[in-house]
């Protein structure tokens, strides 16, 4: 599978680390009354999707950026590639 990266082009899935769903970015407050469930939800439930879904994806061997990656878990085709500072800052996640 090739990964077109956003500032070095086409590389090759295996100088990634895949993590897992995008929704990650989304990181509950800790200052939330209900943090403990939040929490408890972003780490342990995941959804298994089959098709069209956002990963996020960490390029080890190559500029250590974290990658949010559009896939379809069922045929692999990547529709979309971003950085994934500019989709947590587009979501108001900026840090």
């Amino acid at each position: 599978m090739i990964i077109d990266h956003p500032l070095l082009g086409p590389r090759d899935a295996a100088e990634f680390i895949y993590l897992g769903d995008a929704a990650l970015i989304d990181r509950p407050d800790w200052q939330d009354e209900d943090a403990a469930d939040k929490f408890y939800e972003y780490g342990y439930l995941r959804d298994n999707i089959a098709g069209k879904m956002q990963e996020l994806w960490y390029h080890e061997q190559g500029d250590r950026s974290w990658l949010v990656v559009t896939r379809d878990t069922l045929t692999h085709e990547i529709t979309d590639v971003e950085m994934a500072r500019n989709v947590a800052r587009a979501r108001g996640r900026s840090k």
